[in-house]
């Protein structure tokens, strides 16, 4: 509980009521010691601060503690962030950059954090995320993936990563599907099998990985099926078979 600890400032140093300039709002129940205090060491204690007194964050934006300047950013006018872009802390940069401008804070597509870049990814539109999709960190490239339209998704087929690559092939068009049908990774294949119509899916019936035969074995045409009976995975010859009976039994006329 926040009223246990003791209160303590961002250098270590017992707060002290007295000398602080906001003593007037205790007295009004707008700032409480361990509870809700700008000059507390603690994130949540700061932030109740300034949930309690937004119109003193303007006051804090070059404050040298850099949770406070980051809090302050979430309150403070927006006239007074541009200057916060370039802090070097990455959580004032990204407070700063939610609140301005896209024309302001697309150079933080170059951020040297990655957090930041990731965050920035998270809110950008397809001709801004372009310049990114070849961004070092897999997982700003995952989160385009996931945003950018799949027409402009051509770039990521060939990513290195994996994880990338799978969402990369559930998003797609379905004319590029084959593009990516013999991946290097098992379950990128998967992804593509699962979407590809049954007519396209028999070219994947002889893949190395027993989940895309399976998947094959699921949803080709029965007359395609018969090399697949005799599969070496257990799994997909009995699927392939039990569809094989099936078709044979639905053919018996009786009279």
């Amino acid at each position: 509980m926040d009223d246990i600890d003791e209160a303590r400032d961002w250098q270590g140093n017992e707060v002290d009521c007295g000398s602080c300039p906001h003593q007037a709002l205790k007295d009004v129940q707008l700032c409480r010691l361990r509870h809700a205090c700008v000059h507390d060491r603690y994130a949540r204690r700061i932030d109740r601060f300034f949930n309690w007194n937004p119109d003193l964050a303007n006051s804090y934006v070059k404050h040298p503690h850099f949770e406070v300047r980051a809090i302050a950013a979430k309150h403070a006018s927006v006239f007074l962030l541009p200057p916060l872009l370039d802090d070097t802390e990455e959580t004032v940069r990204w407070n700063a950059a939610r609140r301005l401008p896209k024309r302001l804070v697309l150079r933080l597509r170059d951020d040297v954090h990655r957090e930041v870049r990731i965050r920035i990814a998270s809110v950008l539109d397809d001709a801004e995320l372009m310049p990114m999709m070849n961004d070092p960190d897999y997982y700003v490239r995952l989160v385009i993936a996931r945003r950018i339209a799949p027409p402009l998704l051509g770039a990521l087929i060939g990513d290195a990563e994996p994880e990338v690559r799978r969402v990369v092939a559930r998003r797609i068009p379905p004319d590029w599907l084959l593009r990516m049908a013999s991946d290097q990774d098992a379950l990128v294949r998967l992804e593509i099998a699962q979407r590809l119509t049954p007519e396209l899916l028999s070219r994947l019936r002889y893949d190395p990985d027993w989940r895309v035969r399976y998947e094959v074995a699921s949803r080709i045409a029965v007359d395609e099926i018969s090399d697949l009976a005799q599969d070496s995975d257990s799994f997909v010859q009995e699927l392939a078979l039990s569809r094989l009976t099936g078709a044979r039994s639905g053919g018996i006329r009786h009279e």
